[in-house]
């Protein structure tokens, strides 16, 4: 069986690359199509593979100012040639579904998340856009959203990341999906001593809500770790009170020191998933999370962390006031234990059996 992966835009290695990854793993021969390819920025593993782009890698600036040229992925994914391949997957965050596939060929989306910028959170993406952006947004989001629901009749069988995403699957394109969560590498995380300050880990752009853990923070004056950056970073700086400190990036090594040594980790989106959660329990660390989206479903109130209900300074600084209390009751291995629940074991073995029974399906 020949296989071929639609991976939206390969310019960082985020949650979506790392899936991307597994199924190089799952599937050695496969073959990669992107919209834009920056090979610098991604993993060896990636890299090894044969990456085909689409004519969007030839536009100014492609790999810097990709989600520019929104508007012209659908009509650049079906020029994609996949005549030879008898499995295609895509990987669907940004446009990747829509590819034309044989007709005797097995088309599969892995969905990270319906397009957010054009369906749930399009008022904020909107709203944090320029002048000119924001008077385009109207017309192209809405020919966006047609091509996006005709092109999931294209799909023979959806799967999601969460129970969170699938919902929205269904709302949007009125398709079932199964629930498989993403691999996270459980093992690479250990426990150490914890020290005093918190940790909110992430990119600083305005969903993720850096502002609410500043705010909170400024007004708690307790120690807390930022790590991440973006369009928000700069504002965040300013606006955050001594107690704060911030880290651009971290290697890998760093990146689990961060995790074991926090007092806990803030996380403060509605997530699709969230894989930093997962990593923060698999280092023995609890969890404070805004108790909607994929959080609802990686972390266990009251034995792997604790939920806040609004996205208010307030909320926040009430849940850490109650964590305060209830830090003595949590136990690392507990946590840890839980996160072995999201080991890439698990993925192999759910997306293994995904794909073979929609061949059982198609073909019979």
């Amino acid at each position: 069986m020949k296989v071929a992966i639609i991976h939206y835009w390969l310019v960082a290695m985020r949650g979506g690359e790392r899936v991307l990854e597994r199924l190089c793993t799952l599937y050695p021969q496969a073959d990669i199509f992107t919209h834009v390819y920056q090979p610098e920025a991604m993993s060896a593993l990636i890299r090894s593979r044969k990456v085909t782009t689409s004519f969007i890698q030839k536009l100014p600036g492609a790999t810097r100012r990709y989600q520019s040229y929104l508007p012209l992925m659908p009509l650049a994914l079906e020029q994609f040639d996949l005549r030879d391949y008898d499995l295609v997957i895509a990987s669907e965050a940004g446009p990747a579904k829509g590819v034309i596939t044989r007709p005797d060929a097995l088309s599969l989306c892995y969905c990270h998340s319906p397009m957010r910028y054009i369906w749930d959170q399009y008022p904020v993406y909107r709203a944090q856009a320029g002048a000119l952006t924001r008077l385009a947004m109207p017309l192209l989001s809405h020919r966006l959203r047609m091509w996006d629901t005709t092109s999931a009749s294209r799909v023979d069988r959806f799967a999601s990341n969460s129970a969170f995403i699938r919902s929205r699957v269904r709302k949007y394109y009125g398709r079932d999906a199964e629930v498989i969560h993403p691999p996270v590498p459980v093992d690479d995380f250990a426990i150490a001593e914890p020290g005093d300050h918190y940790l909110w880990l992430s990119q600083l752009v305005p969903y993720k809500r850096p502002d609410l853990v500043v705010d909170a923070f400024n007004a708690n004056g307790l120690p807390l770790l930022i790590v991440g950056d973006g369009p928000c970073a700069a504002d965040m700086r300013k606006r955050a009170k001594g107690n704060i400190r911030f880290e651009t990036r971290l290697n890998y090594a760093g990146l689990r020191e961060a995790y074991s040594r926090a007092r806990a980790l803030i996380f403060t989106a509605e997530e699709d998933f969230g894989i930093v959660p997962v990593e923060a329990m698999a280092s023995g660390r609890p969890v404070i999370a805004y108790g909607r989206g994929g959080a609802l479903e990686t972390v266990v109130e009251g034995s792997t962390g604790l939920f806040f209900g609004e996205q208010t300074p307030a909320s926040l600084n009430e849940a850490i006031r109650r964590f305060e209390d209830w830090l003595p009751a949590f136990e690392p291995e507990v946590a840890r234990a839980h996160a072995r629940k999201f080991a890439p074991e698990r993925f192999d073995e759910q997306f293994l059996a995904f794909v073979e029974q929609g061949i059982d399906r198609r073909f019979g």
